[in-house]
């Protein structure tokens, strides 16, 4: 039990009751609370995954129809990449970047609050529509002329679009938050070579939301204007252009799988590195094959498109991007295989989930390549062929890490272990599940079975492959039930942990689990790449930071010396408040265009609530005495205590 002489703990903590639950600021509970809710959108987009492969297991099944089969497939692919695999990975972010970087917060915590109930506002009105059988029934791309009103009259594509706007919205606070926790909040002594690989990955992953989502956002934007208020953007008869709405979709599309991908491989680094017993080899490359696959995943979109016509001499620049975009990846795969070889490896769970990740993701970069040739992207698209490429992709690019990263950080999370004779049993079912599933996916394309059908004939020889893929979904229920069930076992009877129950080097690990309200009693300090393995016990840590106000140090980019103190904001409501009245805005829109113009009356209230003047003792910033603000490093001043 940590002592509180101070009153530290009491200036950071919530309010009790539900009072304090709604009105929390606080990174680490509204990191949970992403991870939480993506967790359950997970479940919902299995329920329905298996509802499909129900369907299809056997030829001309009559469970469901067409149009629950159209709006089923089309909320489980939104929920997946909307719903499920950005915000799980930022959920992440959220919690672990301050407490990596060794800050008290994250930046602008009212902002990232405000993220998690649009977040949440998102994912109510898409499963209330689905349930009122007005769920989106186009796809999770939603294409016009088909999502156009002409061939769509009824509300379901304006959902999709709408909640796009939910989400994208909660992604880019969500992003600035990062970045600047990342930049400008990191302890003294964490230069950018002793920033942690997953958070780079983080603020990588960030700069690519910021660049990439204002994309999308226009075209569901474009598109839900064309369906409400007549406007001609991707209508050909009227002047309009289809395939623009194509070009804006796939330049957020296919940088999101690399959202989705980078924080997976900032996971993986972390804990190869940890479970090798070294630092990483190979850090610099590793953290430039990150920027560069950001840089080169905005520069291939176009092989998404390559059966709609686009020139050849174009689709060739496209093609070679998209081989070249392996080579990052390969960068890595070589820097986790040498980390690995010159260590000594412990085979626990995550490493066992990491192990899986290497197999499944590298058949699907395998079979990436392959699509990235024109003539057999163009003979193989709307196959099942890519249904399969891209779920061993996702899957294994960012499932597999992120379930390693839940037996890694459950620890740091709960303060319990979870059971490792259960991490093997979920793990070998849902591996073998998984291949068992989508692999024979590959055959089925081959073969020619289109994706995107709810059923087929007994003629086309598909039964056989589609009812193994079924069964092998079975498998996959399996796993994640058994490791549901370990986690709640855990969270009630499993082992304590202790503070750093992996022996791991990065600052997380530095404080309790789970961390005080805090997070760092004594804010640290850092010497090297990997603080707990190679900074000496009496580092120097930070003194001088208030007890009675919810003070922070912020600290320069580049040096990390510190720049000044600042008191960020106490608990709100109104962040709640504002991400109301905003849902109920964007709720009202796709019914009237008025709902924009009186909705936005109590926004303005909200927002005035959250941005009221503050007193002096409330807000503000104060300059770090000029006398202190160079760091004593070990090798050239005595050890102390860090004014």
């Amino acid at each position: 039990m940590l002592e509180d002489p101070t009153g530290l703990e009491r200036t950071w903590a919530d309010a009790p009751g539900a009072l304090g639950w709604l009105r929390s600021v606080d990174h680490k509970a509204i990191g949970r609370r992403y991870l939480a809710t993506a967790s359950v959108m997970f479940l919902f987009a299995g329920a329905l995954a298996a509802t499909m492969r129900l369907q299809l297991s056997r030829p001309e099944n009559p469970f469901i129809g067409p149009d629950l089969y159209d709006q089923i497939f089309a909320t489980h692919g939104t929920t997946m990449m909307f719903l499920f695999a950005v915000p799980v990975m930022q959920g992440f972010g959220i919690y672990f970047v301050p407490l990596m970087v060794g800050a008290r917060a994250i930046a602008f915590p009212r902002l990232v609050a405000f993220s998690y109930w649009m977040y949440l506002g998102g994912c109510i009105f898409l499963y209330l529509s689905l349930f009122l059988n007005t769920g989106p029934d186009v796809g999770w791309f939603s294409y016009p002329p088909l999502s156009e009103q002409l061939f769509s009259p009824t509300k379901r594509p304006d959902v999709w679009a709408q909640m796009i706007t939910w989400t994208e919205v909660a992604s880019l606070a969500v992003a600035v938050s990062i970045i600047t926790t990342a930049f400008k909040m990191r302890a003294p002594g964490m230069a950018l070579n002793r920033v942690p690989i997953f958070v780079w990955a983080q603020v990588v992953t960030s700069f690519m939301v910021i660049f990439a989502m204002p994309a999308v956002m226009m075209a569901s934007t474009a598109l839900i204007l064309d369906r409400l208020v007549s406007t001609h953007f991707f209508d050909v008869d009227r002047g309009g252009d289809a395939l623009l709405f194509q070009h804006l979709f796939w330049f957020f599309g296919h940088p999101e799988v690399y959202i989705i991908f980078i924080p997976g491989t900032g996971i993986v680094s972390t804990i190869v590195s940890t479970f090798s017993r070294r630092a990483m080899v190979g850090y610099l490359p590793v953290v430039l094959s990150l920027v560069s696959t950001a840089f080169i995943g905005f520069g291939l979109w176009v092989h998404h498109m390559f059966a709609t016509g686009v020139p050849q001499l174009g689709a060739s620049f496209f093609t070679a991007a998209s081989i070249m975009i392996a080579i990052p990846t390969g960068a890595q795969f070589f820097c986790w295989i040498a980390t690995m070889w010159s260590g000594r490896v412990e085979l626990k769970s995550p490493m066992l989930w990491l192990l899986g990740f290497f197999w499944v993701f590298l058949i699907g970069g395998l079979t990436g390549v392959m699509l990235a040739s024109v003539p057999l992207n163009v003979q193989l698209h709307d196959t099942f062929f890519v249904v399969a490429h891209f779920h061993y992709v996702l899957i294994g690019g960012a499932v597999f890490p992120l379930v390693a990263a839940i037996y890694y950080w459950y620890p740091k999370l709960v303060g319990r272990m979870m059971s490792e004779r259960l991490a093997a049993w979920a793990f070998g079912l849902f591996f073998v599940g998984f291949n068992v599933t989508f692999f024979p996916m590959h055959l089925l394309g081959l073969h020619g079975m289109p994706r995107r059908v709810y059923t087929y004939l007994p003629q086309t020889g598909w039964g056989p492959l589609n009812l193994l893929a079924s069964s092998g979904a079975l498998l996959m229920a399996a796993g994640v039930l058994t490791l549901m069930a370990d986690a709640v076992r855990a969270r009630r009877v499993g082992a304590l942990a202790g503070d750093d129950p992996w022996n791991a080097g990065t600052l997380e690990w530095a404080t309790a689990s789970p961390p005080p309200n805090s997070n760092f009693i004594e804010p640290p300090t850092v010497g090297s790449l990997d603080p707990l393995w190679e900074d000496p016990p009496d580092q120097p840590v930070v003194v001088g930071l208030r007890s009675d106000a919810r003070d922070v140090l912020v600290t320069h980019v580049l040096d990390t010396e510190p720049d000044h103190r600042t008191v960020f904001p106490d608990p709100s409501i109104w962040p709640l408040a504002t991400a109301i009245a905003t849902s109920a805005m964007f709720a009202g829109s796709i019914f009237t265009s008025w709902a924009v113009v009186y909705g936005s009356i109590p926004m303005f209230i909200a927002m005035v609530g959250w941005f009221w003047p503050k007193s002096p003792d409330e807000g503000g910033t104060q300059p770090w005495p000029i006398e202190h603000r160079t760091l004593p490093l070990p090798n050239e001043a005595p050890q102390g205590a860090m004014p």
